[in-house]
């Protein structure tokens, strides 16, 4: 019984949380990688691309993975930097 409940306790915390992901170091990671095309808070930058502030740890983590739209995979972000950004584009509002 003790173990359904922490199950459900892990699965019910944000990605970041449960597997540790640090947000600041993410950050870094966003503003070498990212930022030129989605703006310092990920609102859309100078290419007028999607906006990605608030989204979900595993959209991000997909979207850089697979790409999405017009963007293609990022192949060069990967294992902790790649948990750690998609944590700090998760925090972004």
């Amino acid at each position: 019984m003790k173990r359904i409940a922490l199950t459900i306790a892990l699965l019910s915390l944000p990605a970041a949380v449960a597997f540790g992901a640090d947000a600041a170091a993410g950050k870094a990671v966003f503003d070498t990688k990212c930022k030129a095309c989605h703006g310092a808070e990920g609102k859309g930058g100078a290419m007028d691309k999607a906006p990605i502030a608030g989204k979900s740890a595993g959209d991000t983590k997909e979207a850089v993975e697979k790409g999405k739209g017009k963007m293609k995979p990022v192949a060069s972000v990967k294992g902790a930097d790649l948990d750690n950004v998609a944590a700090y584009v998760a925090s972004l509002k």
